[in-house]
């Protein structure tokens, strides 16, 4: 679902989001009992510490944040560690193909390196080609990554 509605509206909803915190809450108590709730909340927190310092560099939305905190929720640390650098890999992937295929690239990035390399222009200007990338949705990085990591 999250899936699904990020690349629909670029938007995870928090109703999704709270069914998850609430599913999985319950899912740790009934199958692994109260004990289970700190390692639980351990995994919360590694799913929303690096993300969060993604989205504060507006990498990511907040709802790409919160979903990787209930995945830690569920899944426990490892894992969720795990889908963090696949997801990382797996948009890094995206980027480089998404500027490789973006109109203009190889003509805007020469114009950059003969730019920086002369020191004629201004920063603002040779960097301009890197600003103006498209934005696709987190999810489609995270995707593969739930498959590498989980099958």
């Amino acid at each position: 679902m999250a899936l699904y509605t990020d690349i629909r509206r670029q938007l995870i909803p928090n109703r999704l989001i709270v069914c998850f915190l609430i599913g999985g809450v319950i899912y740790q108590v009934v199958w692994h009992g109260v004990s289970a709730l700190w390692p639980a909340l351990t995994g919360m927190l590694c799913g929303f510490i690096p993300l969060f310092l993604i989205y504060v560099l507006k990498g990511i939305g907040a709802g790409d944040v919160k979903l990787f905190a209930v995945i830690g929720l569920w899944s426990g640390v490892l894992p969720v560690l795990q889908l963090t650098m696949y997801s990382i890999i797996y948009a890094g992937l995206i980027g480089i193909v998404l500027l490789i295929f973006q109109s203009g690239f190889i003509r805007k990035a020469y114009s950059a390196a003969i730019a920086a390399a002369s020191m004629q222009t201004e920063k603002k200007h040779w960097l301009y080609w890197a600003q103006s990338g498209r934005k696709f949705p987190f999810m489609l990085a995270v995707a593969p990554a739930f498959a590498t990591v989980w099958f």
